[in-house]
């Protein structure tokens, strides 16, 4: 299997003050990936946005490490018990294809919540650009409440694993603790279609609001280009 890649310039970091990024991109030998290929790139600790698979390849930093849920061994703790019992009456549901009501919430989400991000301001062409993907079967889980739907976590399906891309939802149910929830909804559609694991994007410990990835065990993380076991919270 061919695989060719590239280096983007340094630019800003995301998610670090005062730190340079830069990707190792995937472009192949037209630029588009494949599901089978993804999946192995996914093993290798890459990522997409859109049809873009990437992965972090910053010359002085090493902070972000590619995580994956065990999903048959995952157990909730009792912080995301309660975030169970708290959203009793949340119905979950499920697409094969994105549906016209859910860039509103999207763009309530982005707007409201992540005026510092680089998705603000959201817009139709952003979403498009970002969610979908010509090359890969996404699942979109929807959280209705009351008949209203208030959510979507977008997860893509691979031959053997699914991978979390991105939940958003209004943000007037955030006491709820949604994105977190979404998680948990997440590994259990792994456990029903037999995927051993979700894989969650990049765990910054350095980056509070990332932190939350890493409070689901038992969890794997890509370090030093080797999938590492973290079977328990160490601190």
């Amino acid at each position: 299997m061919n695989m060719k890649f590239g280096i983007t310039q340094a630019f800003d970091c995301s998610y670090l003050d005062n730190q340079q990024e830069q990707l190792l991109v995937f472009v192949g030998e037209s630029n588009q990936c494949s599901a089978s290929q993804y999946n192995l790139l996914l093993d290798a600790g890459f990522r997409r946005s859109g049809d873009q698979v990437y992965r972090p390849h910053c010359a002085n930093c090493n902070a972000c490490h590619s995580i994956r849920v065990i999903s048959n061994q995952f157990t909730p703790s009792k912080s995301q018990r309660r975030i169970i019992n708290k959203n009793q009456d949340i119905q979950v549901f499920t697409s094969t294809t994105d549906k016209p009501e859910y860039f509103p919430i999207y763009q309530s989400y982005i707007n409201q919540r992540h005026q510092n991000g680089s998705m603000f301001p959201a817009s139709r062409h952003q979403y498009d650009g970002f969610i979908n993907c010509d090359w890969l079967d996404s699942l979109f889980i929807e959280f209705y409440h009351d008949d209203k739907l208030i959510g979507v976590a977008v997860t893509d399906v691979l031959p053997d694993a699914l991978s979390a891309l991105y939940t958003f939802f209004l943000p007037e149910y955030e006491h709820r603790s949604l994105g977190i929830y979404a998680i948990i909804q997440q590994i259990e559609q792994a456990k029903q279609q037999n995927k051993p694991f979700l894989y969650l994007g990049y765990q910054i410990d350095a980056c509070q609001k990332m932190r939350y990835k890493a409070n689901f065990y038992p969890h794997q993380r890509f370090i030093n280009l080797k999938w590492q076991l973290i079977s328990k919270k160490t601190r």
